[in-house]
């Protein structure tokens, strides 16, 4: 437990901020498993939209230092990679 006055009141912070970063994410990942299960269906269309909102999370969540921007570039790239090699064996 906090003893000084100044711990206690950091203990606070980082509960919130950890309430928030949790809820980003959680968001991210979201639209991750969200991204592969529409690419999974076959619709290029929504695909498209899935990827763009995952990416977004993505950017939004190194951008705020939840998670580490090269974290971030990877898991993009992963999921880039997906999608790009299941419309090239569409064709």
């Amino acid at each position: 437990m906090p003893i000084t006055k100044s711990a206690k009141k950091e203990m606070r912070k980082t509960q919130r901020r950890t309430l928030v970063n949790k809820a980003a994410r959680s968001r991210a990942k979201t639209m991750i498993v969200k991204t592969e299960n529409v690419l999974a269906s076959g619709d290029a269309e929504t695909t498209g939209k899935t990827l763009a909102a995952a990416i977004s999370a993505l950017d939004k969540a190194a951008e705020k230092g939840i998670i580490h921007r090269n974290n971030a570039a990877r898991r993009k790239s992963r999921l880039v990679k997906k999608v790009n090699k299941a419309a090239s064996a569409k064709k």
